[in-house]
């Protein structure tokens, strides 16, 4: 799952972690990114002291098993974290989806967590360079997801999501995209119950998001960059009921004005 932050990336990363068969490996390139690229942030001693920072290392476990032999492996990547020295041949062994929200709300949520964010902070470029370069040797656009749709009908999504990947929505996926959960994993479902409703993905159904919000004081360096004329995988066609089918809930980008 490649995806910005401030994405619901976490929350969508627990709600496969319900299902039982899954392994997950959050981020697994973030401490060989702050290593590569010198770049401060919070608690980077403690990153690079406790994960692998060898991107060739990392690479590699991604191409392989999940950590517990699980016959899925979700792996929640930041699209910022690949940068043009690390190598990407492990991508083609596996199913890529590229996560997205409306970057107005990316920003407004990012900026409250840290100041003063770049256009490089929010990974909306590298993540379009990704899909592209995905939809190059897939000879078809990859799937898209919109966070928005998800967090507006958790269910329906996560079913289309799983239908569109080949896989049976498993109880504890369904589970967790109606608010509850069960099973003999109590702390780990206490875990994902938090999670979920953190990150607004608990309830069958909820209201469409609001206006987006107004952008106010310093732009961050590269904003100008979105209002030119692009195509940023942020824009798929919104999939307005639950009745739509698999193929249909998931769609393409395309060129916008920003």
């Amino acid at each position: 799952m490649w995806s910005g932050p401030r994405n619901l990336s976490t929350a969508m990363m627990y709600s496969f972690a319900a299902r039982g068969d899954c392994g997950i490996w959050d981020e697994p390139f973030y401490a060989a990114y702050l290593k590569a690229t010198g770049i401060d942030h919070p608690m980077r001693a403690e990153i690079l002291a406790a994960h692998e920072t060898d991107a060739s290392v990392i690479a590699d476990r991604c191409s392989g098993e999940a950590p517990l032999g699980e016959p899925i492996f979700y792996q929640k990547h930041m699209t910022l974290h690949m940068i043009p020295s690390f190598d990407r041949g492990f991508m083609r062994d596996c199913e890529n989806v590229f996560l997205i929200r409306h970057p107005t709300r990316v920003v407004a949520s990012y900026a409250k967590k840290r100041e003063g964010p770049s256009l490089a902070d929010i990974g909306f470029v590298q993540q379009a360079k990704l899909f592209d370069e995905v939809a190059q040797w897939l000879g078809r656009p990859p799937l898209v997801v919109d966070s928005a749709d998800v967090r507006q009908d958790p269910k329906g999504m996560l079913t289309a999501l799983c239908a569109a990947l080949g896989l049976p929505l498993h109880r504890g996926h369904a589970a967790l995209a109606c608010g509850r959960t069960q099973g003999r994993r109590r702390l780990g479902a206490a875990l994902v119950r938090r999670r979920a409703s953190l990150f607004g993905l608990r309830g069958s159904r909820r209201p469409a998001a609001g206006p987006c919000p107004a952008l106010c004081g310093p732009r961050p360096a590269g904003a100008a960059a979105l209002r030119a004329p692009c195509r940023l995988p942020h824009q798929d066609v919104k999939a307005s009921t639950s009745r739509t089918s698999a193929s249909e809930r998931f769609s393409r980008p395309r060129r916008v004005q920003r």
